[in-house]
């Protein structure tokens, strides 16, 4: 299994090339396995993701006691925490400000109902993309301050908001939860709570803005139990909060390692319970039942959400979150989806152009691919720019441009901080606007710049150029059709939750061959196909969003030439019974 390319494949039906992930050493695995008393398999497969023996307890279940960091080690958290206890002591009005992305909305919904909990009135406001941009605005915080709000306090954004800060001095204390990359000395605020501002040592760089909240949220009951606030009242359980955080994690496409894991773990269990009417509405209106996973937080809900910020009412996603009526949370939901539906439209089109455009770009050398065009709409461009990054293996930035400003985001590859580049960017003059972290950033620019900024892109991150162009499918192992079945496919779920910083095990499945394929789904969008190993067994496969290629046709052909299969081996349960399957996601001729 040790071959420069897994099977020999340099490019399969989806044009990838077949590698095998980075291992430790085989004996590494197996006594993992002997030592703690697991298969051969995990042991391998724990091995494979850094997972040392003293850290498998941890890992395979994560919890909040055990990985909960002390919230003072992050700077400024105890001086937020006792000017938020101030602000519930004294019942005074309290103000959030979010971001319009899925991050902010769970950061704005944590922290305004914990904060009525506790008896505080409670404002918010979440900016417009289109007329306000993103961050904080002076004419906003005026307005909540205007309204009654003596403490501010903005989360997943505020970091550098200098300027939007400045003309509050004397008229409201802010607070700022965030995790976007600092590039010098906080705004003079009260306090300034981000893992990554630069004087911060606690080591929670990785983390969301809803996590940094939570961490905030557990500082804020510490000082009120330490003042006696709860002598005579019920204490909120925060761990009812940790589905927010679970989502805004995923959403956030933070690693899932360490403490991260241990949020998504414990908080798809709370989101199971659907406690909360807004993930309830939504699960519903994505048509799942089954127990929530990373992957439908990811593709299922997290759009939804971010679909309102990115054309339509800013705050639709926050206010689903905060709804307590189950009937308004419905139609909170409904809507949701169907402006997600117009989402997906107008990216569509945006997709096609941006897609043949980044080939010219590659060919002409560019390492970065920075794409920008009139009538493009700034709030699909992101979404854009990830499908662009996925297909050439660079980091991209998409733009709209209107009356001469492109506003536009990015996503990079791992290895390649497109945040810290587009910073250096905005401080060299080049941008008006431009700031993010290392998978993903946001910018505007003037028109007539955008050719400096990108050759300034190409050079800072020289790196990206010698990417190879063909993406990678990282493979985990080979399984036999005939020893794929329930208990293997659950002990694989056990390495769970996955997403990025903790891949779900790719496997494959050598030499099968299609004998039963059938069409179902919506407008047959999924084939079924029964699959005959090399070693005899069968095996349920199934391949999604399946409309055209050389993927589609070859599932298609019954008792045609022996594929390599490689996919998800997955249990599923369906009125209480429980089988597996193997999820397609690309093949080879064998």
């Amino acid at each position: 299994m040790m071959d420069d390319h897994a099977f020999g494949i340099i490019s399969s039906l989806t044009g990838k090339r077949w590698v095998w992930r980075p291992s430790a050493q085989e004996r590494v695995g197996q006594g993992l396995a002997q030592s703690l008393g697991l298969p051969e398999l995990m042991g391998r497969l724990l091995a494979a993701r850094g997972v040392s023996a003293e850290h498998v307890p941890d890992f395979l279940t994560p919890t909040l006691r055990a990985m909960l960091p002390d919230p003072s080690s992050i700077v400024d958290m105890d001086v937020a925490a006792a000017r938020l206890a101030d602000a519930v002591m004294a019942g005074e009005t309290v103000a959030v400000f979010g971001d319009y992305d899925v991050d902010g909305a769970c950061s704005a919904a944590l922290l305004v109902t914990l904060l009525r909990q506790l008896g505080c009135p409670v404002l918010y406001h979440v900016p417009d993309r289109i007329t306000e941009g993103y961050g904080p605005n002076a004419n906003a915080l005026r307005g909540l301050a205007e309204r009654g709000a003596g403490l501010i306090i903005c989360v997943d954004c505020g970091t550098a908001a200098h300027e939007a800060f400045a003309p509050l001095h004397n008229r409201a204390d802010i607070l700022v939860f965030d995790h976007h990359k600092a590039e010098g000395p906080p705004p003079p605020i009260r306090a300034m709570v981000n893992p990554n501002r630069l004087d911060c040592q606690s080591g929670l760089t990785n983390i969301c803005a809803a996590g940094v909240t939570f961490i905030g949220a557990v500082a804020l009951l510490r000082a009120l139990r330490q003042k006696g606030f709860f002598a005579d009242r019920p204490e909120p359980d925060l761990r009812d909060f940790l589905d927010l955080v679970a989502l805004a994690t995923v959403c956030d496409v933070m690693p899932l390692t360490g403490l991260n894991r241990m949020f998504v773990t414990q908080g798809l269990r709370v989101m199971a319970k659907r406690a909360r009417p807004g993930i309830a509405a939504l699960l519903d209106v994505a048509k799942l039942s089954d127990a929530p996973t990373a992957m439908h937080c990811g593709f299922a809900l997290g759009p939804r959400i971010n679909a309102a910020g990115r054309i339509a009412e800013a705050d639709m996603g926050l206010r689903l979150l905060l709804a307590e009526d189950e009937g308004m949370a419905a139609e909170l939901a409904q809507a949701l989806d169907s402006v997600n539906r117009q989402r997906q439209a107008v990216e569509a089109g945006i997709t096609s152009e941006a897609m043949a455009e980044a080939a010219q770009q590659l060919a002409a050398g560019h390492g970065v691919i920075l794409l920008a065009r009139d009538g493009w709409h700034p709030g699909v461009v992101g979404i854009v720019a990830g499908r662009v990054k996925e297909k050439f293996n660079r980091p991209a930035l998409v733009a709209g441009i209107t009356e001469g400003l492109a506003k536009g985001s990015g996503r990079s590859v791992p290895g390649i901080d497109l945040g810290a580049a587009v910073i250096a960017a905005r401080q060299s003059g080049l941008l008006a606007t431009g700031g993010g972290h290392a998978m993903a950033a946001g910018f505007s620019a003037p028109e007539a710049a955008l050719a400096e900024f990108h050759s300034f892109l190409n050079q800072r991150l020289a790196a990206a150029v010698d990417l190879p162009q063909m993406p990678e499918l990282v493979l985990d192992g080979v399984l036999g059709v005939g020893g794929a079945d329930v208990a293997l496919a659950q002990m694989v779920a056990r390495l769970g939750p996955f997403g990025a910083g903790n891949a779900e095990p790719l496997f494959v499945l050598p030499r099968a061959r299609v004998v039963k394929s059938d069409r179902i789904g919506k407008d047959g969008g999924t084939i079924r196909a029964m699959v005959e190993g090399e070693g005899g067994g069968r095996l349920k496969t199934l391949l999604f969003r399946a409309k055209q290629g050389p993927l589609a046709e070859a599932l298609d052909r019954v008792g045609g030439a022996p594929l390599h299969l490689a996919g998800y081996l997955r249990a599923e349960s369906w009125q209480g019974r429980v089988s597996v399957g193997f999820f397609i996601t690309d093949a080879a001729p064998a």
